[in-house]
């Protein structure tokens, strides 16, 4: 591994080196110009020098390197890009107010910095002075100027001269210092407009509203695949913040101190994590082919190294030194690996005939993003310095494939949402399925009943009346006084008895559908019931009933005879009322009785087998039961789709 990251280093100072040479020179001058409201650029006279963190800083011993000729001109013009160096930096710049009047200064770097701090000497001093000292892990409120930037005044007399120098230490191992020098109104002004002028507002508001837009789609489909852009555009938008400043001026302290902790390129390592789960969702790869596998792994070993990182680092900068530098090579190699495999798994889905259609899909999206990503990570390892859009090409890289990505996943969403459906109609076809095999169950086992109830007991019933009827009987019980009350009494109850059988045998067994009509049915239904006297059952009829579909009509039939079996059996009821109205799309049934209404029985409406049955009938046709008290008796009012 230390053999690799070393082959890995030469090869990258080799190809900076390579850029640096390649690189246009510009005029420098021995003096900086200072005017207002702008002048020359600070990499037009500036000198750099870079020494190990491990010597406590000392102006005068960066002055004796500048008299020892080992400071040097910056590499870029108008950043100070040094790419993956873990060393100190020292600026020297001598400077000159060119206005006729008293200025007030301000020499800002817009980048991350673990501390910095400048120093001057005047034109006639022999030692620097200390101007001040920040630090990038304070928020803008609280540093010696409140600003995004790390802004250090100074003031320059009419036609005064001075040198400036400016130390930086930065642990996290990429030297790329933006920096200015200018009026600290021209600042002031800069700074006003600048959310609007490099395009931040509408930039974070895009950012803002896709992920919004993404929890939205994810509450109606529970599909993970919205959680991980989420998860995605969080820790880009945060790597973008850190990135200009944005977060010293809008977060509070401990959110601030917090993100830095975790440090600002392992955001983007955890939304390379974030979007390998997008890419095997969206891909749809199998679970178990290696290189879902892979992906699954190397996901989590980029949060494993991100907390590592967070927590170990730290402490590295405090007692171990070489340890930063590991920590900081593990994290670009990492890097390299999460978007190296993201290219790898593209191509083997378009290999793949089933899913290259996805693969082109997604392959427009992660480009975006791979060359914003890639121009960036470039000018991060110092080998370029070209930034042409502002605010950065990752920040509309990210634009881009966020655009796209949103389309691709409403596409999804709209996908999801058919198969949904068409789940949802399989779901309800099997229901209705099951329930009609369960009605034809019970149909089969009531005509079962009913026809042994007709055929068996029915008439053993009928002939154990009429042996009761007979002389012998009767001559028997008139020569035995004591028993010709019993004798009466039984034959009554044999009466009574054979007539509920055929009640019962009559509501279990309608007539065949197809046979007869609906209302002719239950016209024969309610003559059984009144052929026993109690209780007497008065139909009303409205409309055609007879050109109903057959499942209605049965349904119907069904539903009538178990409300009437539930009168007789529980209500006790002395007259019960059926009446059937046809609708304009509905049939409905109203059966009302006399009885007892509904207690704490075997048949209350929330617990009685019977009206279960009813409710089950209603629902299988999509109808509805409902069940009223009023002041004497139940009404059951049933409405039956047609």
């Amino acid at each position: 591994m230390r053999f690799f990251l070393f082959a890995v280093l030469t090869l990258v100072r080799l190809i900076g080196g390579q850029a640096h040479a390649a690189e246009p020179s510009h005029p420098f001058r021995d003096t900086l110009l200072l005017k207002d409201p702008k002048g020359a650029h600070v990499s037009e006279a500036y000198r750099y020098y870079t020494e190990p963190f491990g010597p406590a800083p000392d102006p005068e011993h960066a002055e004796a390197q500048w008299r020892a000729g080992r400071f040097r001109p910056g590499p870029w013009h108008k950043t100070l890009n040094l790419g993956l160096m873990h060393q100190r930096v020292w600026l020297r710049l001598p400077v000159r107010n060119t206005e006729a009047r008293r200025l007030r200064y301000l020499w800002s770097i817009f980048n991350f910095a673990d501390s910095a701090a400048l120093y001057c000497r005047r034109a006639g001093e022999t030692t620097f002075a200390h101007l001040g000292a920040a630090s990038s892990w304070v928020p803008a409120a609280e540093r010696q100027f409140p600003a995004r930037s790390l802004s250090f005044p100074f003031e320059l007399g009419a036609g005064e001269s001075a040198v400036l120098l400016l130390r930086i230490d930065v642990h996290t191992g990429g030297v790329y210092l933006p920096t200015y020098i200018e009026t600290a109104e021209h600042f002031l002004a800069w700074e006003m407009g600048f959310p609007f002028e490099r395009h931040w507002v509408w930039l974070l508001g895009f950012y803002l509203s896709s992920a919004l837009f993404n929890l939205v789609l994810f509450a109606f489909l529970r599909d993970r695949i919205h959680l991980w852009y989420v998860a995605y555009v969080v820790a880009v938008t945060l790597f973008l913040m850190m990135e200009d400043g944005l977060d010293a001026m809008l977060l509070p302290t401990w959110l601030y101190q917090l993100l830095w902790s975790v440090g600002q390129y392992n955001f983007m390592i955890l939304a390379g994590a974030a979007g390998i789960r997008i890419m095997l969702l969206f891909l749809r790869l199998p679970q178990r082919r290696r290189l879902h596998q892979t992906g699954i792994w190397l996901a989590g070993a980029a949060v494993v190294l991100v907390a590592g990182y967070a927590a170990l680092f730290p402490w590295a900068v405090r007692h171990s030194l070489p340890l930063v530098e590991a920590l900081n090579w593990g994290r670009e190699l990492l890097m390299v690996l999460v978007f190296g495999y993201g290219w790898v798994t593209l191509i083997s889905a378009f290999l793949t005939r089933h899913r290259q259609r996805l693969a082109a899909y997604y392959a427009l999206t992660y480009l975006f993003f791979f060359v914003g990503y890639g121009v960036f990570w470039l000018n991060h390892l110092g080998l370029s310095s070209f930034n042409p859009v502002y605010p950065n090409t990752l920040a509309w890289g990210l634009f881009a494939e966020l655009l796209v990505l949103s389309a691709l996943l409403t596409g999804r969403f709209r996908h999801t949402l058919r198969q949904n459906a068409q789940l949802r109609i399989r779901r309800l076809q099997q229901r209705n399925d099951e329930g009609a095999r369960l009605i034809a169950a019970q149909d089969a086992e009531r005509e079962q009943l009913a026809r042994e109830l007709h055929d068996a007991l029915g008439p053993n019933l009928a002939a154990l009346h009429m042996a009761w009827q007979s002389n012998a009987v009767r001559d028997a019980l008139a020569a035995a006084p004591n028993a010709a009350t019993i004798g009466l009494l039984t034959e009554e109850i044999l009466g009574q008895l054979y007539g509920q059988v055929r009640q019962l045998s009559h509501a279990l067994l309608p007539t065949a559908p197809g046979t007869n009509r609906l209302s002719t049915s239950l016209a024969a239904l309610c003559d059984a019931f009144n052929l026993n006297g109690t209780p007497h059952v008065t139909t009303q009829f409205e409309g055609e009933l007879d050109n109903l579909p057959s499942a209605v009509q049965s349904a119907a039939y069904r539903i009538v005879a178990e409300l009437l079996n539930n009168a007789v059996r529980h209500a006790q009821a002395h007259h019960v009322q059926v009446q059937l109205r046809r609708r304009l799309a509905a049939l409905e049934l109203c059966v009302q009785d006399d009885g007892r209404g509904f207690g704490r029985g075997e048949d209350s409406p929330t617990t009685g087998i019977g009206l279960r049955g009813v409710r089950t009938r209603a629902a299988y046709l999509g109808g509805t039961v409902r069940i009223e008290t009023p002041a004497v008796g139940t009404r059951v009012v049933v409405s039956l789709p047609c």
